[in-house]
């Protein structure tokens, strides 16, 4: 996990690294959040793991039936043997009965490693989605929203190839260099690859304090800095966008109270304008107490998955989206992240990622955007696109 020196409300060390797996727990949907609570209660320590979407199967009366390429679980969790931190320059080695000298071997192993050259990709990339099929789901969810079944659905699309993938590390450091996010994460789980530059928090605990950092609103970037800056000032000054981020604002807001202290939850920064290499984005921070009365997996389970990757009200969303994406989300637009031994935790939301499956060899990649009722379907097509393009150009795809 690298936070590539973004410098966000929240921020903890600049990378972590686990590794070398002593105990798993691995479960799909139906009483995975109880069984995270009572395994890190049996013997508190780093974990490190995912939550994926179709989690929304356990937090509420839903299914899953579209296609999988991948076969992750719905929720992972690993106990490493070693943990590295990295903070102001200086590398924290952690490991049970580690001696000095081990862990300076550790450290001279990770300066040697070195990628490998990069193969180019065998087949086609292919969408399950046409962009027509796409165009004409916009416009359905639109009539949803003027009917009132709901005002704001987070709407997908997969790409993907069914091709073997011989470095998914070096295939992270490309991303990596092409698109730096402060949610930068490398996963390996057996023979399944997570490599993702995501620029979001889901939710973060330090402390009784929970912070969450919803991204709606999104501008591409220019070359030409006057260019640039006034793209930047247009994402800023934006109702649609402005519209699109309260939305979810007050969602997040919701889902924190259900676990807060009473009149707790505040909205530390509205409409934020970040800068990514590939994008400007509008972030909003919400802050919250937790409540003594609550398991920290609560606080997790009931922001669940998160709003910006649903939209609003929840429920209704995610039947929507069941019923109009072709794909099973999975990993994409979960969660991964870790969970200290004191019960402070911090995990970012699964976007702008290339997913693997080495087993039955299958690369994936998902993009979207928020359809409102002002959404134009060829702007929303455009918007996707354009956060596929950092990803495209990491795998040397057209």
């Amino acid at each position: 996990m690298d936070n590539n020196e973004y410098r966000l409300p929240g921020g903890n060390a600049e990378a972590l690294l686990a590794a070398d797996a002593v105990e798993v727990l691995q479960c799909n949907a139906g009483t995975a959040f109880d069984q995270l609570r009572d395994w890190h209660a049996a013997r508190p320590g780093w974990l490190f793991g995912h939550f994926a979407y179709d989690l929304k199967n356990e937090t509420e009366k839903l299914s899953s039936a579209n296609a999988d390429g991948l076969g992750f679980p719905d929720l992972c969790f690993f106990r490493p043997r070693y943990v590295l931190q990295l903070q102001n320059g200086q590398v924290q080695i952690q490991g049970e009965n580690l001696t000095e000298e081990e862990a300076r071997n550790i450290f001279e192993a990770c300066g040697k490693e070195q990628e490998e050259t990069w193969a180019a990709l065998g087949g086609m990339l292919r969408a399950r989605m046409d962009r027509s099929y796409y165009l004409e789901s916009v416009r359905a969810l639109k009539a949803h929203i003027r009917k009132g079944d709901c005002y704001e659905v987070n709407f997908c699309r997969e790409q993907f190839m069914e091709t073997t993938l011989h470095s998914p590390v070096t295939l992270f450091h490309r991303l990596n260099h092409l698109s730096p996010a402060p949610f930068a994460a490398y996963y390996k789980l057996n023979r399944r690859y997570l490599v993702c530059s995501s620029p979001e928090r889901f939710l973060q605990k330090k402390g009784d304090r929970l912070i969450s950092q919803p991204i709606k609103g999104t501008a591409k970037r220019s070359s030409d800095p006057a260019l640039d800056a006034a793209l930047q000032s247009e994402l800023r000054n934006s109702a649609k966008e402005q519209s699109e981020n309260v939305m979810i604002v007050d969602l997040v807001r919701n889902d924190l109270s259900r676990t807060a202290v009473q009149g707790s939850v505040r909205v530390e920064e509205l409409f934020g304008i970040y800068t990514f290499p590939q994008v400007h984005h509008m972030i909003s921070t919400v802050s919250a107490t937790l409540d003594a009365r609550f398991h920290f997996t609560d606080a997790i389970r009931h922001a669940f998955p998160m709003g910006s990757m649903t939209g609003a009200p929840k429920v209704r969303v995610m039947e929507l989206i069941e019923h109009y994406e072709k794909t099973r989300r999975g990993l994409f637009s979960g969660a991964i992240g870790y969970i200290t031994p004191g019960g402070d935790f911090d995990f970012n939301v699964v976007i702008r990622s290339i997913l693997y499956n080495a087993e039955n060899p299958y690369i994936s990649f998902q993009t979207g955007s928020a359809i409102t009722f002002y959404s134009d379907p060829e702007k929303e097509f455009d918007e996707c696109q354009l956060k596929a393009k950092a990803l495209m150009a990491a795998l040397g795809v057209e």
